[in-house]
């Protein structure tokens, strides 16, 4: 059993990782403010002592633990690191992911640093960003200055206002996206915030300190505690934590995770720029995903190059176990080859023009993103060829080797049974949210283009199908979800429309001929001859067309959907890759 002390964003990120799992979990918060949908946890309230954590892990065979309150919660942190060192079981700290430490900003170790700080560089009108909880500790500063303190609305909020005695008319409110318009409105010499991450809304706070023109002055985050006995696993992201979790604790998640061609690659190639570089030889290198997390991969150095074996987990992958390599050498500027084994493109469609590579975007920026000297790299796999032979990758246009690919950097395997098992337990929480429309979708990309149509629902109205559309409506059609929304792609939706309701690359491919014949429909005339990818008819359809192309697609879609929510309202919504929506409703 897991016991995860959340509170925070951090922790309904941990919450929605395990939940993937099928298995039971704690979830314990000091109180009940935090609105959160547990699919398969407990919910816990009120605070503990150590003493209480450590019979409740005792009690319940706790036998790993997450940290992943807030940074500045102190006193918790110590209590969970002393209560690892008693129980003797691993822990996990899910940390956010902090911007550098900019010039340009007056960093302060504590609230007695900030007030010096601020006394020395003459500031009289302050906003403080810093939350209800710093009054007490700025209480020096702010009966001596003008101080705003921006707080949460709330009845707790106003007792600690009252209890410091802190002048009410000096109060601001939390809203979205609202610091730049206190900034107008109360023209402060400087703002005061803590270093809370981006998760922490940080980032905005900052930029729009600058672009007002102030100061702004920045708390610190407390460093993490650590004791000599107590080994502490860092993690600052999902992909990371479910990696760690399914080493420390292997029989919580019945498939486990793997790293893509493009994590693989990256890691070598960082590896090899640091040995160029610095002489230095680590086991491990980090690595920077796409999310923004840092993950840590195994590599081994070999005269000229480093490698990296692939693991793709438990997902069925021709490539698992595979060395890719990386050489690295000086240069003028930055560049990406591919050698031995990666294979090219050799028709449009794809990310880059025929003849380069077969190494897609997201590697290529990832390894921009990890790499910052002027290098060349070569990226090989020695098997290449001959394992592409067993993909998709000649029907596609990519030939003499593998691609490096891997939009996340990371496989997430699933059985089909946990996943549809995993959407069932979402949808029960989406129609417990007393939502009156579920909107289902492939993935966050996806996702985020169909909030923006449903700005009122709630988060937990929103429900990944990931490849089984036909069983997530069938789903809702058992549990009576009266309005349904289906957000689709154009790669998967050509598969829907005809009649894959399971659209995974593995069961299906793109029918080009059943595309030309909804192009006929649309009374549009193409060659589709070269076509690579579905997204591409985005591209090559007149742009007059595109509605009349778009709404032949969703009645296919719809021929096949509908039936399965014979009680509801099925709307089904075409999205481009720029976000782009053509729509319809049907079962009206």
């Amino acid at each position: 059993m897991i016991l995860i002390f959340g509170g925070t964003t951090e922790g309904r990120m941990v919450a929605k990782v395990l939940d993937e799992s099928g298995a039971t979990y704690f979830y314990s918060t000091r109180g009940d403010l935090q609105d959160i949908q547990l699919a398969h946890g407990i919910r816990l309230t009120g605070g503990m002592d150590v003493t209480q954590m450590t019979a409740y892990c005792q009690q319940h065979d706790i036998r790993l633990l997450v940290d992943a309150a807030h940074p500045f919660a102190e006193a918790l942190h110590r209590n969970v690191v002393e209560l690892t060192r008693i129980i003797r079981v691993p822990l996990i700290r899910y940390d956010r992911i902090y911007p550098p430490h900019d010039s340009d900003l007056v960093w302060c170790q504590d609230y007695d640093d900030a007030m010096r700080q601020l006394a020395k560089q003459g500031i009289d009108r302050l906003l403080a960003l810093t939350g209800v909880n710093t009054i007490a500790k700025l209480q020096p500063y702010w009966q001596e200055h003008e101080c705003w303190f921006r707080i949460l609305n709330r009845g707790t909020s106003e007792q600690l206002v009252r209890k410091a005695g802190f002048p009410s008319d000096h109060l601001v409110y939390y809203q979205q996206d609202d610091t730049a318009t206190l900034l107008q409105q109360l023209h402060p010499q400087a703002i005061i915030t803590k270093e809370s991450g981006t998760s922490g809304g940080f980032v905005e706070k900052i930029e729009a300190a600058r672009e007002a023109g102030v100061k702004a002055f920045v708390v610190m985050r407390p460093e993490y505690p650590s004791s000599p006995d107590v080994a502490i696993e860092h993690v600052n992201g999902p992909h990371g934590l479910r990696r760690a979790v399914e080493r420390l604790l292997p029989e919580f998640y019945p498939l486990h995770s793997g790293l893509t061609t493009g994590t693989c690659a990256t890691a070598a190639a960082i590896a090899a720029t640091h040995r160029l570089m610095t002489g230095k030889m680590p086991e491990q290198v980090p690595v920077i995903l796409p999310d923004g997390e840092t993950i840590q991969v195994a590599v081994h150095y070999s005269d000229g190059y480093v490698s990296v074996f692939k693991e793709s987990g438990d997902d069925p992958d021709v490539t698992n176990g595979i060395e890719i390599r990386a050489s690295v050498k000086r240069s003028d500027e930055f560049e990406i080859h591919g050698g031995e084994g990666v294979g090219r493109f050799t028709v449009p469609g794809f990310d880059f023009p025929p003849g380069e590579p077969a190494i897609n975007k997201a590697p290529r920026q990832m390894m921009r993103d990890n790499i910052h000297e002027n290098v060349s790299i070569t990226i090989s796999v020695p098997d290449g060829a001959t394992i592409a032979r067993r993909t998709f990758n000649p029907r596609l246009g990519i030939e003499g080797g593998i691609s490096i690919i891997g939009v996340s950097g990371i496989v997430k395997p699933f059985s089909e049974e946990a996943f549809v098992a995993s959407i069932r337990k979402c949808m029960q929480v989406a129609k417990a949210s007393g939502s009156d429309r579920v909107v289902i979708n492939s993935g966050g990309k996806s996702e985020k283009f169909v909030k923006a149509l449903y700005p009122d629902l709630p988060q937990q109205a929103f429900v990944e199908y990931g490849n089984y559309i036909g069983e997530t409506l069938k789903i809702a059609n058992g549990l009576s979800i009266p309005n349904v929304t289906l957000g689709v792609m154009l790669g998967k939706a050509v598969k829907l429309a005809a009649g894959n309701l399971d659209t995974h690359s593995r069961h299906t491919t793109m029918d080009k001929a059943f595309v030309m014949e909804m192009l006929s429909e649309a009374g549009i005339d193409l060659d589709l001859s070269d076509l690579t990818l579905a997204r591409e008819l985005w591209e090559r359809i007149p742009q007059e067309k595109l509605q009349d192309f778009a709404t032949v697609v969703i009645d296919h879609c719809a021929l096949h959907c509908t039936p399965l929510l014979p009680n509801g309202h099925l709307t089904i919504l075409l999205i481009t890759d720029t976000g782009t929506i053509f729509s319809t409703t049907s079962g009206e």
